[in-house]
């Protein structure tokens, strides 16, 4: 095990960011980035070897994050994780004096405009997250910060942390990895799924609850995603989603990630088969079905063994089976059953509506206008009373 050895501070932020592709946490397509002496543009630093994620913030607006750990030395023996303890491994590590001030050079050079900042475990979860606030107070208040801030909470963290956090952060995330503690035993056995994890959320939902707005970061609280390791521990997708659905409804997360299982050598989990990339996206689509859709889980087409049909996307089998014999009329159907039809989202279900009320859609040429996939929507609606034209598929 080497730690920080023969590494400058640039080559630790490039071992250190580099090790952040293995936990997805954001847009995909991560691009390589860095400044040579840290004052140069994206596009002059692309070479040295940064890696910078295109990340799409709350509003829309889509920024340049570097997602990076501040240490990558650990106490736990999570089995599938590179940084587990006792793993012969190259390590390094920042203060967070250090870090704070090379992400600020980074930030003022135009090579990054937000910042993801996690960490492995080392000195109990307490310690570690006293050295993450401390990074980003240092950040914020000593040298003016006022950029994204992705903040992690870490195992075992106290809840006057946890709230700490919340008041430098644009967004918090404290990573579950399994839907139950069964599973977490698995992947984690030394992480303890309520005490340390599941609680660290509640507790997030319950200070955004309680206490005013304007004691977050700019006078909002921030808001909460959690990620699960899909496929690392021999779970359903069923149990995936309904624990996706109880932190939406119940803890009002923003969003749930699902990190498809990797084998890394040298764990216990090496032999492991790795997770589809097509199961990875499946869960992402039930998933936003849940978030933004109106689906209740029992909706979701699960097959015999809990899992989703990975040969189609979840929408679409619902409404082969509901709507293909009773189409909805979009001239008269609510925004609820709007959203059930493939190739309307949210967005095109508004502009149905508002364009609605000016004249009558009766072709799928008006449908496209609105920015609706109407090839998709077509077998499932009538347009003023008639069957839309389908196009037959070749196979």
């Amino acid at each position: 095990m080497f730690y920080n050895k023969g590494m400058d501070a640039l080559d630790r932020l490039k071992w250190l960011s580099s090790q952040m592709t293995l936990e997805p946490d954001g847009e995909p397509g991560p691009f390589d980035v860095s400044d040579g002496a840290l004052a140069c543009s994206r596009s002059e630093a692309r070479r040295h070897g940064l890696i910078i994620y295109p990340a799409a913030m709350p509003n829309g607006r889509r920024i340049h994050l570097l997602k990076t750990l501040l240490s990558s030395a650990c106490e736990r023996d999570c089995r599938y994780c590179p940084f587990r303890a006792g793993r012969d491994f190259r390590r390094a590590s920042f203060t967070p004096e250090e870090f704070a001030r090379l992400f600020l050079r980074l930030y003022e050079s135009g090579a990054a405009e937000g910042l993801f900042i996690s960490s492995a475990l080392a000195g109990g979860g307490i310690r570690t997250q006293d050295q993450l606030i401390e990074t980003a107070e240092i950040l914020r208040f000593k040298l003016g910060f006022k950029g994204y801030l992705h903040l992690k909470i870490m195992p075992g963290a106290e809840k006057a942390q946890v709230e700490r956090a919340m008041q430098l952060a644009d967004r918090v995330s404290i990573n579950l990895e399994a839907p139950s503690a069964m599973r977490l035993s698995r992947l984690a056995p030394r992480k303890t799924f309520f005490n340390e994890l599941l609680t660290r959320l509640r507790w997030v939902d319950e200070i955004r609850q309680s206490q005013p707005p304007q004691r977050g970061w700019n006078g909002r609280w921030p808001s909460s995603t959690t990620q699960f390791v899909a496929g690392g521990a021999d779970e359903s997708d069923l149990e995936l989603l309904q624990a996706s659905e109880f932190l939406y409804r119940q803890l009002n997360l923003k969003r749930v990630y699902y990190m498809g299982f990797r084998p890394i050598p040298d764990t216990p989990l090496e032999n492991h088969p790795p997770t589809p990339p097509l199961r990875q996206l499946r869960l992402y689509q039930a998933s936003f079905l849940l978030r933004d859709y109106g689906f209740g889980l029992e909706e979701l087409p699960f097959e015999a063994g809990g899992n989703l049909p990975v040969g189609q996307d979840p929408k679409q089998a619902w409404a082969e089976r509901n709507l293909s014999e009773q189409p909805i009329e979009i001239n008269r159907a609510e925004w609820s059953q709007l959203l059930r039809v493939p190739g309307i989202g949210p967005r095109a279900a508004g502009a149905i509506l508002q364009a609605r009320r000016i004249h009558v859609l009766r072709d799928l040429s008006s449908l496209k206008k609105l920015g609706i996939v109407a090839e998709r929507a077509a077998p499932y609606i009538l347009l003023d009373g008639r069957r839309a034209p389908v196009q037959p598929a070749l196979f």
